[in-house]
């Protein structure tokens, strides 16, 4: 069977991140099929050069307002006689999606009438990662080679990085400023590492990289840039967001630190060196602490019980 495969994954990065093992099954699964990636914009960029597809249609995740869009888009995934479609998205748009493209598809999601369906009820109790895994399994794939990121080398000689220096990433999703470390906790970091800090994240946390010091990387890397930065690092801190997924998966030694906002049981960034810290609320994680787990070499050590490890009035939630 030659019929192309598409894959479905519009974002975000450190979910687009988590998909890095699944995306080189499904490749290792279809080696001699066209394999197109539906996406947006910025994990197109990221991903241009991967090994793992063919194509890319940036157009995934149209305003439903926004008709002519959406029908451009329906037309289209009706049109290309794709053999199967893997939605590792699986949301409420992607699955409407398989109306779109009718009952000839094999399909693997959570999409009703689903050819390969991820049957297991307890899905959104499952890390990200094990998650897209099992998804896969169910629909007939049995190999899940380590993905290769070599691709993901740039040229970043223009920002002028010290031959050793630690990645701090200071922001997350504005609208959950319950994942951000208390910016003063950053500073104080940042004084007492014993290295130069570059400071990652959107054009919009340039205030925070201003009063963190350093390096100032913030809305200035593309995707693939920030990658190639975050290999080089001798360690990258930050909060729960995409950045330290990156900068786990390309081998940093990273410390992703959570308060009660997401759960690193569902989502902790995955890598060779990765670990997490966690309080609640997050502001109750010290720096000190952040030292002493670094201290503990790499990997790091896994999650902290606030119960026992923190002073003050840290409690879990409810508590």
């Amino acid at each position: 069977m030659n019929r192309p495969i598409l894959v479905i994954k519009f974002a975000a990065l450190g979910d687009v991140v988590q998909a890095f093992g699944p995306f080189a099954a499904i490749r290792a699964h279809h080696p001699r099929q066209k394999i197109t990636l539906l996406t947006t914009p910025p994990y197109a960029d990221l991903l241009a050069g991967s090994p793992w597809f063919d194509a890319f249609r940036t157009d995934g995740r149209p305003p439903w307002r926004d008709l002519r869009s959406v029908a451009r888009l329906a037309l289209w995934l009706r049109r290309q006689g794709f053999a199967r479609i893997y939605d590792l998205q699986t949301s409420g748009r992607s699955s409407r999606y398989r109306i779109f493209v009718g009952t000839r598809p094999e399909w693997s999601g959570i999409a009703i009438g689903a050819s390969h369906p991820h049957a297991n009820r307890a899905r959104d109790r499952m890390h990200t990662a094990d998650r897209q895994r099992e998804q896969l399994e169910m629909a007939g794939i049995t190999r899940f080679p380590e993905p290769q990121l070599t691709w993901l080398a740039s040229d970043v000689s223009r920002f002028a990085l010290p031959p050793r220096y630690a990645l701090l990433v200071p922001g997350a999703s504005p609208g959950r400023p319950g994942k951000r470390w208390p910016l003063e906790h950053f500073v104080a970091l940042a004084r007492r590492l014993e290295m130069p800090v570059a400071v990652a994240g959107s054009a919009a946390e340039a205030p925070l990289a201003a009063a963190i010091g350093g390096i100032d990387l913030t809305g200035k890397t593309s995707l693939r840039e920030l990658a190639t930065i975050a290999r080089g690092a001798a360690l990258c801190i930050g909060n729960d967001t995409g950045p330290v997924h990156l900068a786990a998966a390309m081998g940093a030694p990273t410390l992703a630190l959570f308060g009660a906002d997401s759960d690193p049981a569902l989502c902790a960034p995955r890598g060779r060196s990765a670990a997490v810290l966690r309080a609640w609320p997050i502001a109750a994680i010290t720096p000190d602490q952040v030292l002493a787990r670094l201290r503990g070499g790499s990997p790091f050590l896994g999650d902290l019980d606030p119960a026992a490890a923190l002073a003050g009035d840290a409690a879990q939630p409810g508590g």
